[in-house]
């Protein structure tokens, strides 16, 4: 998956650091490859990063974490609290707080916004990932919106019904300020799944953007 070091045994944990702008990002782009990940690998090391949202957003996201990454082997998550719509104009800040934080995690892979994604936060974090974990593999996920700007992704996780049911689960109990949303709700996140899924040769899908494989 995503071209993970074969050296790295299973018997060794697998490093992931996640990265959103909000609260509910990691988990609406990659949810299910969270799921799966833990399923199928022994050891896993995560690191949850989401840089913006008030208090209860901040509940939400971190209780949501707690869930999507049960049974990992160890869990950090940082919630923090930059401006939502502003994090071009804060990007000194987030990149100093980025280097002493997320910097020395070294994960394996990186699961993060697009560089291209329509919304300045998720551009930016994208770019902040990139920055920070030189030398990681990152996989891009999307997030639905407004703006239409989903692409053509290069890469897949396949998901099986249990999986995405699972996810959408999830969704729906960790993140009930997002309920009110017009489009925030499970015929969303499975039509996309199902759409991926045909792309990937299967019943449900994840789609990611990764600018980089070593062969």
């Amino acid at each position: 998956m995503f071209g993970l070091d074969p050296a790295l045994g299973r018997d060794r944990p697998l490093r992931v650091a996640c990265l959103g702008a909000h609260a509910d990002d990691i988990e609406i782009g990659a949810g299910g490859t969270v799921l799966r990940l833990l399923r199928e690998r022994p050891r896993v090391q995560a690191t949850v990063a989401v840089l913006s949202g008030d208090s209860v957003r901040a509940a939400e996201a971190t209780a949501s974490a707690a869930a999507f990454w049960a049974g990992a082997e160890s869990l950090e998550v940082h919630v923090m609290s930059y401006q939502d719509g502003f994090f071009p104009q804060q990007d000194r800040e987030i990149k100093e707080w980025a280097r002493a934080t997320l910097e020395p995690v070294r994960p394996h892979l990186v699961l993060t916004h697009r560089r291209d994604d329509a919304h300045q936060d998720h551009r930016a974090v994208a770019e902040l990932s990139w920055q920070t974990f030189r030398g990681a593999r990152l996989a891009e996920y999307e997030v639905p919106k407004w703006d239409g700007d989903l692409d053509r992704p290069n890469a897949y996780v396949a998901l099986d019904a249990e999986t995405v049911g699972r996810k959408l689960a999830l969704l729906a109990e960790h993140f009930p300020s997002q309920h009110g949303r017009g489009w925030y709700d499970d015929e969303t996140f499975r039509g996309l799944a199902r759409l991926r899924g045909v792309e990937a040769g299967a019943r449900y899908a994840e789609a990611f953007h990764c600018a980089k494989v070593v062969w």
